[in-house]
């Protein structure tokens, strides 16, 4: 099978400078990465294409045989080329152009930020309610205080590593890249401790448990979360610790059901209760308040009490309290409740054709 001109893989003329060659292969090589193409053969061996005509053409000596004499004039050209690269960003690396993609050639740092925590937390819905101050026990890894987080033992340092030269990288040449790997010497840290610390055994770092204290605003919900910064765990070779992010959720509640800052319950009251009106007292999340029912209330009526629900954990105020009245019918009957009830049960006059108590029994039953 015949080979395509190299000129028309890239996209380019035989006039086009060094620079415009470059830019073209640059683009093909970034479209048809494998990293960016996985199981896509097409894909691959267009990389490989342009990687080959590019290593004729960025060639002054190589170009020149290309221009006189073809496909022959370089003999096998780039054929054996292996894109053996372990991302695309090898690719920026080799040519200098790193910042492609906002970031610079790499070069490894030792000092590493810590880990951030997460710590579940249950609460009541009281404690939600009120807010809270809470004391947690939290394990984690620390600065170990023996080496002061450098890993190597007292009155000795960590040396740079002479293969990598403190880079924790490693170049070779393939083909006409040059290719970055971590530095099989030092791991790619940079640095090689020959005397370790023997508390931390080299890590720097060592498992502690630490009390924090923390304070729960009122009118959190399940769900919410709460920063605390530099209580995660503790960096490597000097650097900074990590978070601790304590996500909070609140128990079910006996007596009431929340939607975001309002509550909901029910109050059961009695016939009479209801025929007649009462003053009665309802449960809140902090204690009791006054309700009024109207004589004739209906079992099922939902009165609010305005402000007696959550707190606003965004805003100011608190939400409201939504009680539902229940109607209780006694399971037992003294000879004179029951004299009385006999007596209204004659002169009652109640009518269930009315289209409003037909309306509440289609809403029980759906």
């Amino acid at each position: 099978m015949s080979k395509r001109d190299y000129y028309e893989i890239l996209g380019v003329t035989k006039t086009s400078t060094e620079v415009e060659i470059k830019r073209a292969y640059r683009t093909l090589a970034v479209q048809h990465h494998p990293d960016k193409n996985p199981d896509d053969p097409a894909a691959e061996d267009k990389f490989k294409e342009a990687a080959e005509a590019y290593s004729v053409l960025s060639d002054s000596q190589k170009r020149a045989a290309y221009d006189r004499f073809g496909h022959q004039g370089v003999g096998a050209g780039a054929g054996g080329f292996d894109a053996g690269y372990s991302n695309i960003e090898d690719i920026f690396d080799m040519f200098g152009f790193g910042d492609m993609f906002g970031q610079q050639t790499r070069r490894r740092t030792t000092v590493q930020r810590g880990s951030d925590l997460r710590y579940d937390l249950e609460i009541t819905l009281e404690d939600a309610a009120t807010g809270k101050d809470e004391k947690l026990r939290i394990p984690r890894l620390e600065k170990c205080d023996e080496c002061s987080g450098s890993g190597a033992e007292k009155g000795t340092t960590a040396e740079t590593c002479i293969t990598c030269q403190g880079s924790g990288q490693t170049r070779y040449q393939q083909g006409f890249f040059s290719v970055m790997r971590t530095c099989a010497n030092c791991q790619g840290k940079g640095q090689i401790i020959k005397s370790p610390c023997k508390k931390c055994r080299g890590a720097g770092r060592i498992e502690k448990e630490k009390t924090i204290e923390i304070k729960i605003p009122a009118g959190v919900e399940t769900g919410s979360r709460l920063r605390v910064t530099g209580e995660g765990e503790g960096g490597v070779n000097g650097g900074p610790s990590g978070d601790l992010f304590i996500v909070l959720h609140v128990a079910e509640h006996e007596s009431f059901e929340r939607q975001g800052a309002n509550l909901y319950s029910a109050v059961p009251v009695t016939f009479a209760q209801a025929a007649l009106g009462a003053d009665i007292k309802v449960k809140t999340i902090d204690g009791e308040e006054d309700l009024k029912v109207p004589a004739g209330t209906q079992t099922g009526t939902v009165f609010r009490v305005k402000g007696k629900g959550m707190p606003n954990l965004a805003a100011r105020g608190h939400g409201d309290l939504f009680v539902a009245v229940t109607l209780v019918t006694p399971k037992t009957l003294t000879k004179e409740q029951r004299k009385l009830l006999e007596q209204l049960a004659e002169i009652e006059d109640v009518d269930f054709s009315d289209e409003s108590f037909i309306d509440k029994v289609r809403n029980i039953f759906g």
